[in-house]
Order: C-alpha cells, then sequence, then structure tokens
C-alpha cells in the first residue's frame, strides 16, 4: 500500500453532533452548527471529520436506532444540509466520514415493522427470531450490551427476537443476502453524495453463530464490571464469516475513486483486531485501535502496547490510534490535565492515522451529571456502576459566555463547570494552551515527512520516561515523553540529537539537545 493516501497521512476529528454546535437554537446540536465550525477545524489542522449518527431515529440510542439509513432526522437538519456540509468541506480540503450501522435497526424502521407483522412476512428472516426454549423463555443465554437479555418476546408471534443492545434496536441477519444488498445500497446512497467512507459501529457483531449456542461463562468477571461481562461473547460476536461480510461491503467502497476509507468499531485483543484488516488487507482499511483507552497510563505499559502493536500488524497494515471517543472517559479525567498533554504528543506523534474527540483539544473533561438529567440509555438501564456515556458526550465549549456559545437555548446536557479557561476562545489566544499544543502538533505532523507516514522503532523506556524515535529516509525525529508528575533529569536520547521542534510547555522551541534532555514534570519534547 501506498503512504500518498489522505487517510495515512490526515488526522480524523470525531464530531458528536448533537454536542458540537448548535445552529438553530433548540438546544441540540446539528449539521449547520458542524457547517458553521468549519473555519475552526481548518485553522486547527483536521484533514478529515467522523460525524456520529444524523440519520432518522427515535432516538432510543441517540442515533443509533435508526429507522431510516437514506434521511436525516430533523433534529439534525436535512439531506441538503448534508450537500452543503459537504461542499464546504471538500472546499477547505476536510473530508467527511458518516458513522454507519448496518448491524441493528430502530424497531420502527419499517423493514423490522414488516418482519413483525407475522411469521410468513416476506422479511421476516431480515431479523433473527427464534422460538422459546425448550422449557420456555429466551432461545439461549446471550446477553444485551445494554443489561438484561438480549431476546426479547413478540407476544403475538410467539417468537423472539435478538438484539445485542437495546430493545428497539433488533439486530439485522447478516446470513440474508437481501439484507447485504439493502445495506450496501445504502452505503452507494451516501458514497454517490460525495461521503469519503464510513466508520461502520461495532462491525465485530454482524455475524451470529448459527446454531446460536450458549455463550461459556466468563470465569474473570468481577463484581462492578458491566453485566455483559459475565459472559464470554463466543457466538454472538466475532464469528468467523463475518469477514466475508467485510469484504464485501470494502468492495463497495473500492467501486468509488478518491480513496474512500472504511473504519470498522472494534473492541478486540490485539491478535483478533488484526484479522480485520482481511485477507490480501481486504477488510477494512482501519480496525479502530483502542488499546490506549485500556492500558494502565506508565511508560513502561505503554511501551509495551505500542511495540506488541507493530509487530501484530500485517505486511502493509496501516496503523492508527485512538485516545477518546464518546462511550469512552475523556483523557483529560483519566490521566489528569497536565499527562492530557502528553497524551496528545503521544497521539499526534505515533506512527499511523491518528483520530481526535472533539473538546479533547481544548482539555475537556467528563462532566457530572444530575439523575434528572441523564440521558444515556445505558447510565438509566444499569444505574450504580458508573457505566453512562453522558459525561464524555457534554456540549462543546465555544466561549464563555451563556450556553458556553454551543447554544442560545437550554443545553440538551449541562456545559458543567471551568469554561472560563476551557474554551476555544480563551484558549485561542492563549500560546501555551491545550489549543494552542494540539494545533502546533498537527503543524508539525504535516511539516515532517518522518512523523506522517515514518517508521517507529522504540529508543528508551525508563521508569517514568518513553523516548522513540520516527524515521523516514534521511530523516529521524525524537520523541520524548515523562508520563510521571517528578522530572526526569536525563532522558536518553540516542543519536546525534537536534533542535526541539515542540515541547507540551510550548517554550522550548529551537533548544539544542544532544544524548540526554532533563524533562520537567509531566513534559514532552518533539525533536527534530
Amino acid at each position: 500500500m501506498t503512504t500518498d493516501l489522505w487517510w495515512k497521512h490526515g488526522t480524523i476529528y470525531q464530531i458528536y453532533p448533537r454536542s458540537f454546535h448548535d445552529g438553530n437554537g433548540d438546544g441540540i446540536g446539528d449539521i449547520e452548527g458542524i457547517r458553521s465550525k468549519l473555519d475552526y477545524l481548518s485553522w486547527l489542522g483536521i484533514d478529515a471529520i467522523w460525524i456520529s449518527p444524523i440519520f432518522q431515529s427515535p432516538m432510543a440510542d441517540f442515533g443509533y436506532d435508526i429507522s431510516d439509513y437514506q434521511a436525516v432526522d430533523p433534529i439534525f437538519g436535512g439531506l441538503d444540509d448534508v450537500d452543503r456540509l459537504l461542499a464546504e468541506a471538500h472546499g477547505r480540503g476536510i473530508k467527511v466520514l458518516l458513522d454507519l450501522v448496518p448491524n441493528h435497526t430502530s424497531d420502527r424502521h419499517r423493514w423490522f415493522l414488516e418482519s413483525r407483522s407475522g411469521r410468513g412476512s416476506a422479511r421476516r428472516d431480515w431479523y433473527m427470531w427464534r422460538d422459546p426454549a425448550p422449557g420456555g423463555g429466551p432461545p439461549n443465554n446471550w446477553l444485551s450490551v445494554f443489561g438484561g437479555s438480549a431476546w426479547t418476546l413478540d407476544p403475538a408471534s410467539g417468537q423472539y427476537y435478538y438484539h445485542a443492545f437495546l430493545p428497539e434496536q433488533p439486530d439485522l441477519n447478516w446470513r440474508n443476502r437481501d439484507v447485504r444488498e439493502a445495506m450496501h445500497a445504502t452505503m452507494r446512497f451516501w458514497l454517490d453524495r460525495g461521503v469519503d467512507g464510513f466508520r461502520v459501529d461495532v462491525i465485530w457483531h454482524l455475524i451470529k453463530d448459527d446454531l446460536f449456542r450458549d455463550n461459556p461463562v466468563n470465569h474473570h468477571y468481577k463484581p462492578g464490571q458491566s453485566p455483559y461481562a459475565r459472559l464470554n461473547p463466543e457466538y454472538s460476536s466475532d464469528r468467523p464469516e463475518v469477514h466475508e461480510v467485510i469484504a464485501e461491503m470494502r468492495a463497495v467502497l473500492d467501486g468509488y475513486p478518491d480513496a474512500r476509507l472504511l473504519i470498522g468499531e472494534i473492541y478486540l485483543p490485539v491478535e483478533r483486531l488484526m484479522t480485520y484488516y482481511g485477507a490480501d488487507l481486504g477488510g477494512v482499511h482501519l480496525p479502530f485501535n483502542f488499546q490506549l483507552l485500556q492500558t494502565a497510563w506508565n511508560a513502561p505499559a505503554i511501551a509495551a502496547l505500542i511495540r506488541d502493536y507493530e509487530d501484530a500488524l500485517p505486511q502493509n497494515g496501516w496503523p492508527n490510534w485512538v485516545l477518546g471517543n464518546h462511550d469512552t472517559s475523556r483523557i483529560a479525567t483519566r490521566v489528569g490535565p497536565a499527562q492530557a498533554r502528553i497524551a496528545a504528543m503521544l497521539l499526534l506523534t505515533l506512527r499511523g492515522t491518528p483520530t481526535l474527540y472533539y473538546g479533547d483539544e481544548i482539555g475537556m473533561a467528563d462532566v457530572s451529571i444530575p439523575a434528572d438529567r441523564t440521558q444515556d440509555p445505558v447510565g438509566r438501564r444499569i444505574p450504580g456502576l458508573g457505566l453512562g456515556r453522558d459525561p464524555e458526550r457534554t456540549p462543546m465549549r465555544w466561549n464563555d459566555g451563556p450556553g458556553a456559545g454551543f447554544t442560545t437555548a437550554e443545553p440538551w446536557l449541562p456545559i458543567g463547570p471551568d469554561t472560563a479557561i476551557i474554551n476555544v476562545a480563551a484558549q485561542e489566544r492563549d500560546p501555551h494552551s491545550m489549543l494552542s499544543l494540539h494545533r502546533r502538533l498537527l503543524q508539525v505532523r504535516r511539516e515532517q515527512p518522518a512523523l506522517r507516514t515514518g517508521a517507529w522503532r522504540l529508543a528508551h523506556c525508563g521508569a517514568r520516561s518513553l523516548t522513540y524515535e520516527r524515521y523516514e529516509a534521511s530523516q529521524r525525529i525524537l520523541v520524548a515523553l515523562n508520563l510521571g508528575a517528578e522530572p526526569v533529569d536525563a532522558a536518553t536520547v540516542p543519536g546525534a540529537g537536534g533542535r526541539i521542534l515542540v515541547s507540551t510547555h510550548l517554550d522550548r522551541e529551537g533548544e539544542v539537545v544532544k544524548d540526554t534532555v532533563a524533562l520537567r514534570a509531566d513534559e514532552g519534547i518533539v525533536i527534530g
């Protein structure tokens, strides 16, 4: 694979549309709000935006329950708004990716309504209907990710339907050829409008065991984990046949010019993740790499993770890295504000395509949500375990005015504290801000070929410091990170050294570095 594909040297920025910017004053973000902030994204240095679902939906799971794949929900706007967004984004050199949700539909989708109309329905086999177990009750022990059984009884027909998530999100039967063709048609509908690719939701769930065998007990389950973790989903996800399905989806994209991109959401161990590149790299272009969301935040653990991930990649498989998304506590909450700057440098200097979650560039943290403001169905269905995802989905802070510049109405989720400092307007003016650090790192990444597409090599790992090399042809870049709250007097920097291109403190540019360099607490530097 060549290295000049846009998605191999670009940075992707995830937008949760309900929370990015409200363009019509109803308290909910929308497509017009995204369009109005394209100049900001261009200024920041973003190459592509990935927008969480905007399709027509009853919003049981805030857009991940789709009732019409080829329509835009009025909350977000209409098809004309999408066309305008695409035109203006492309005019600024920004690609646009949509969030495809092919595993399940809404229970209000016309396909499911027809399927549910009776056992003889022409679309009955489009979903997963099963008779009760011999002794009564659900057909097997499969669990819903969102709590409880994954089976719901339809009294009219006496059969159960399967839903990996909410009962309002019945799973499609991807063993049915008509289902595949219908979803391929949906993909072509958006690709024909100019969409640059898709992030595919829960892609490893698409095929289930054809014998519907019980999932085995997870003997490593611990109290406090999600109830879903009580079983190992051996038969309800990550089935071998899923790769055939993905190859067909990839073929749809390959029929279009301009390097359309297919990303897969896949929460699996590294060795299983790699299989989603597909035979001869005919699977997803980028199986999302969530390892940094789960690893311990210290130098030895991160060094081992990067090395193991790089070693596991198939030949010519392109890496990618993720630090935050709409399902995970924000990086500033997980590691603290100071180390969040280190995390930004790590994300934007590792080999591969980085995905940046909206608001992380200004250091937004999780927001505590009062019980009466809880929106997320996970938080409502499984209370008391902190599994709700509202805290990381709160509105973007654009300024310190009313509604933080996000809306002129009551926002759909609370804005949260610290808006005086954690907002775009304040940080644009501050040359040492988190936003300025992100912009500088993105600039250096664009300017330095070794950072865009060069190879990666571990240079040194200490108890608190991590140093690695990015190199391409004759160019060599070193990144030294202090992952601790105490200074490191002499971090090892093998080789000839160079000058500091950027530091997390944004105050050492131009400083000459030789074989060792002192790192202040929570400091990282890029040397070229």
